[in-house]
């Protein structure tokens, strides 16, 4: 379109995104829409006076929504209320590569497992497999879960997982190749371990032990490699930001979402050294404990951003790319 239709289409909300504004939702919301505009006329009018005033309304609105501000009280609440929901939003992409990734390199485990039966010792290491294969002789394929104490197993599992995943975030500045390799590292361990359960006919039962912390363990993990890979992006991809605004941005983003995984870790950690070792659970208890998870990482990590990030959105005139 011509820049006086988009400019006579936007010009209103624009006026209003000059009067500051307090809330959050609303300084993001803005945020985004304006970044979208000065993208669109970077793009159709470069050097013109519309984006010249887009780009200065978008740094201001850019320093409102990231200037240090005093902490009110319920600053803890309001980052898992709406904080981290939006900057998953804002990442929903980058978050969904980091799973793809995660799912080929957990295939090529399993791929590999199947091929060489010697490829899961190399992963697992012969200590590992031989106990375990003990453990299915003996009737109980999952009793490695009861060889430590309760409380030394959660401490020393969720701070070994906190540690894994703020370096999958941390090797994000290796411009994702070290965030990959994490990946890489975990995905083909995962493959290649169900597939040695499901080699030796144990399969279900090692899901509905292993799956009662791992649903929540291994989301963590996707999400901490979209964490490290958030900030890549920054590096490579700054668009309408220099490099080192980008990476900085970018960088925050993915630490926040880093971050906003300790919990997660903190109660799978508690699940792997207090409940999976109840091998003989009922299997509705099981189930219910998994479902639970799945449903509460899909709904925190995918409904919910989306729905807040639409609330968040000023109701705007769509662009036309019309010729007149």
């Amino acid at each position: 379109m011509r820049e006086a239709v988009f400019l006579r289409q936007n010009e209103a909300r624009w006026k209003q995104y000059e009067q500051r504004a307090t809330n959050p939702e609303e300084l993001a919301a803005r945020f985004v829409a304006l970044t979208d505009d000065l993208a669109y006329a970077q793009t159709f009018y470069p050097g013109s006076p519309t984006t010249r005033y887009l780009n200065d309304l978008t740094a201001r609105q850019h320093q409102q929504l990231y200037k240090n501000k005093a902490e009110s009280t319920g600053r803890f609440a309001e980052f898992w209320r709406r904080e981290l929901p939006l900057v998953v939003a804002r990442h929903h992409r980058t978050l969904a590569v980091s799973l793809v990734c995660f799912l080929v390199f957990a295939l090529i485990g399993a791929l590999s497992a199947a091929y060489d039966e010697s490829f899961v010792r190399v992963v697992l290491g012969d200590a590992y497999v031989n106990r375990t294969l003990e453990n299915i002789e003996r009737g109980d394929p999952m009793a490695v879960y009861k060889g430590m104490n309760e409380t030394p197993m959660f401490l020393a599992i969720t701070l070994n997982n906190i540690y894994v995943a703020l370096t999958t975030y941390a090797l994000g500045a290796t411009l994702g190749l070290g965030t990959i390799w994490a990946l890489f590292r975990n995905g083909v361990m995962l493959g290649s371990f169900q597939y040695f359960f499901y080699q030796k006919g144990v399969l279900l039962p090692s899901v509905l032990t292993i799956w009662i912390h791992g649903t929540l363990e291994i989301s963590a993990i996707v999400l901490a490699g979209g964490a490290g890979l958030v900030m890549a992006r920054g590096v490579l991809f700054p668009g309408t930001y220099s490099r080192s605004e980008a990476f900085r941005q970018a960088g925050r983003d993915g630490l926040k979402l880093a971050i906003g995984l300790v919990p997660i870790f903190v109660m799978a950690g508690f699940l792997e050294g207090f409940v999976t070792r109840h091998t003989d659970m009922p299997l509705a208890l099981s189930l219910l404990i998994i479902g639970g998870s799945a449903a509460f990482i899909i709904w925190y990590f995918i409904v919910y951003p989306r729905r807040l990030a639409a609330r968040a959105l000023p109701a705007s005139p769509p662009l036309t790319h019309t010729t007149t």
